[in-house]
């Protein structure tokens, strides 16, 4: 009514309030009266603003890439950027008279996509897959020593890459690649895995072999040990059978002055007896045979008294003429028992 109005804004939005020209009233949340007809409004959002953005860009090797990401930002200085571009509210306070506040997103936007591009085109298409953060690094420091987004008085709050990624065909050739770059090297860790296990066979192999030798070496040492026994059981039976001739020669040896000693004795005795019977039958040659005779038949029994009659009857018998035996001394003699 009569071109008074009522505006009120909230804390994230700064107003600028001008008349004729000059600046009266500005700051943020603030709500007043004002005249209409006479009275300009500025209205800057200094809330923090999130631009998603995707773009194209080329590598160094020619190879298309698609980076997607977004970058938040907010006024710092708003009425810089008021004097920059164009903010003011339309005669209703109630939007903003032109585009240009939906336009700040895409100018910002354009400063990510020149700082990325110079980055992407120094990188080649598999460094450029993996350098998302390095890129992020690199763009965020540029962005805040950007001439043009310190200009319009912007404060750029954080940079973030999602993806980077190559064109689908691109991407195919990349899969297959790296598909048959993990075939082989499963294949190699097939081949790796196989040679372990054949070297792990080999080890035990050695390993047993090396036992074998060592338990042959052993049984060889005992064998040794065994022999060395042997040998000294041995070398001490030798020397028993050796003390046991030695004794049994010393023995034969006794024997034999023994038996030397018995022969010279049994001669001795031999030519002693020898001797007798010569110095005997020297004397029985001198003597009268009759006398023998008598001395013989000393002592003599009955029947050898008769058996000695008779055998000088039998030297005689050329000189008897007829012999007569009395049956009675023959009885005698025949009942006569030899003695046992």
């Amino acid at each position: 009514m009569f071109g008074i109005r009522f505006i009120k804004t909230d804390p994230t939005t700064y107003l600028l309030q001008y008349q004729k020209g000059q600046s009266v009233r500005e700051g943020v949340g603030l709500s007043f009266f004002y005249y209409g007809p006479t009275t300009s409004l500025v209205a800057v959002p200094v809330a923090s603003t999130d631009a998603p953005f995707i773009f194209e860009e080329s590598t160094a090797d020619f190879q298309t890439v698609t980076l997607q990401g977004q970058v938040t930002f907010r006024v710092a200085d708003p009425k810089r950027l008021a004097g920059l571009m164009n903010f003011a509210l339309d005669p209703s306070g109630r939007r903003h008279a032109s585009d240009d506040p939906q336009k700040l997103p895409q100018r910002v936007i354009n400063v990510v996509n020149v700082l990325a591009r110079a980055q992407l085109q120094s990188l080649k298409l598999r460094e450029a897959i993996r350098a998302s953060e390095a890129i992020v690094e690199k763009v965020r420091a540029a962005l805040l020593a950007s001439h043009e987004i310190s200009q319009l008085g912007l404060e750029v709050l954080g940079l973030s890459i999602l993806a980077i990624k190559p064109s689908p065909e691109t991407a195919r050739a990349l899969e297959a690649e790296t598909r048959e770059q993990l075939l082989k090297e499963a294949d190699e860790a097939i081949y790796a895995r196989r040679n372990s296990a054949v070297e792990q066979e080999r080890a035990i192999k050695e390993n047993e072999l090396n036992t074998e030798v060592a338990v042959e070496i052993k049984k060889r040492q005992i064998r040794e040990a065994q022999m060395d026994a042997d040998r000294a059981v041995q070398e001490k039976k030798a020397q028993l059978q050796q003390s046991e001739m030695a004794a049994s020669i010393g023995l034969e040896e006794k024997r034999r002055q023994l038996v030397s000693l018995a022969t010279d004795n049994a001669k001795a005795e031999a030519d002693a007896r020898a001797y007798g019977i010569s110095t005997a039958m020297k004397a029985i040659s001198t003597a009268d045979p009759a006398t023998l005779q008598a001395l013989a038949s000393v002592g003599m029994k009955p029947d050898q008294l008769i058996a000695v009659a008779f055998q000088e009857l039998a030297g005689r018998a050329d000189k008897i003429g007829q012999l007569n035996i009395s049956p009675d001394l023959l009885r005698e003699l025949m009942d006569k028992k030899p003695a046992r």
